[in-house]
């Protein structure tokens, strides 16, 4: 009589324990030729991988550790021109192509900011004949730079529709342009091309 008690139940005991490891997600990490893992150990695996924070001042530092991440990985995208890190901006085929464009070439714009500070120079001296050349001089630079701008853009543009037919283009010139502002050495993302070599 109790025998047959203790087999049943033992039984009902293996029945139970068969039917919750099926009725368990089977993890798809876990290696072949070894048991799934239980739902409790799953957890538990889940809880030491991520990090929860413990209150407001934690997940604060949690943020900034993420946003300074991010920052750099960006700066070496900048630096090294790799696409995946790059600002939206600057992502993508046609803005590479615009970039490569207008570094493999002169342009007068790049030595506006030090030829600015030059004619600042002639024009704070007590010499009139000085402050009046640097004047002509800044005029006369200025009307050079509008023409180089519209040399290089009118290049690019007709570079854009050869090489992108069809594709969205727009602001493209622009962005373009407001590089050659800066000069070569200091431009970000950095240019991966020579000067005279073909983009």
């Amino acid at each position: 009589m109790f025998r047959r008690r203790s087999d049943d139940a033992s039984s009902s005991a293996t029945a139970l324990a068969e039917q919750d490891e099926t009725t368990q997600p089977r993890d798809p990490q876990a290696p072949k030729g070894r048991p799934t893992p239980k739902r409790s150990e799953a957890e538990a695996n889940r809880r030491t991988k991520v990090t929860v924070p413990k209150d407001r001042k934690e997940a604060a530092k949690q943020s900034r550790e993420r946003m300074r991440t991010e920052r750099e990985k960006q700066r070496n995208g900048l630096l090294t021109g790799d696409e995946r890190f790059l600002p939206a901006r600057d992502k993508g085929p046609v803005r590479r192509f615009a970039r490569d464009y207008m570094d493999s070439r002169w342009s007068l714009a790049e030595f506006f900011l030090p030829y600015a500070v030059l004619v600042l120079i002639l024009s704070v001296t007590k010499v009139q004949t000085l402050q009046l050349l640097s004047t002509l001089l800044f005029m006369i630079f200025f009307v050079l730079v509008i023409a180089d701008f519209a040399r290089l853009g009118l290049g690019l543009r007709k570079s854009l529709a050869n090489r992108f037919p069809g594709q969205n283009t727009r602001g493209t010139v622009a962005y373009a342009l407001m590089r050659t502002l800066q000069m070569r050495r200091l431009r970000l993302p950095k240019p991966q091309v020579k000067r005279g070599e073909r983009p």
